[in-house]
């Protein structure tokens, strides 16, 4: 077992994977501001604009993604919630799996799993029927 608080392993450092590298760490940066602003904004409008958690109900959120503009909102938050804990966990299966093929098939459960959540979100918010409710 290796020291867990040795450096991270420097691995194959060619240009396609520094760049690659580059701009995983430039999209966690933009990527986290945005879900600041998009996530407090959440959080204002629902707990103080609109009267507070418990006006939260089937109808509340039926009014709400009528509008494009919340259906936009919330599915930016879900994309990029998923997107930006997605690249951190890749981040972390590279520095602290040891193994190749370990460090392969972990990055494959994280892109499968990530993939399915952002494929059924996106599709719970493009097809919510205000009418069953």
């Amino acid at each position: 077992m290796s020291n867990p608080l040795a450096a991270p392993r420097a691995g194959s450092r060619n240009k396609q994977r520094s760049n690659f590298e580059l701009y995983g760490w430039l999209f966690m940066r933009i990527s986290g501001l945005i879900l600041v602003f998009l996530v407090l904004g959440h959080l204002f409008i629902m707990n103080i604009l609109d009267g507070g958690v418990q006006r939260i109900n089937f109808a509340f959120v039926a009014g709400r993604w009528s509008s494009p503009f919340w259906q936009v909102w919330d599915l930016s938050m879900l994309w990029l919630a998923l997107l930006h804990g997605g690249n951190g966990m890749r981040t972390i299966i590279n520095d602290y799996a040891e193994r190749d093929q370990t460090r392969f098939w972990l990055k494959m459960l994280l892109y499968v799993s990530t993939a399915i959540i952002i494929a059924l979100g996106t599709l719970v918010i493009f097809t919510f029927d205000p009418s069953i409710g």
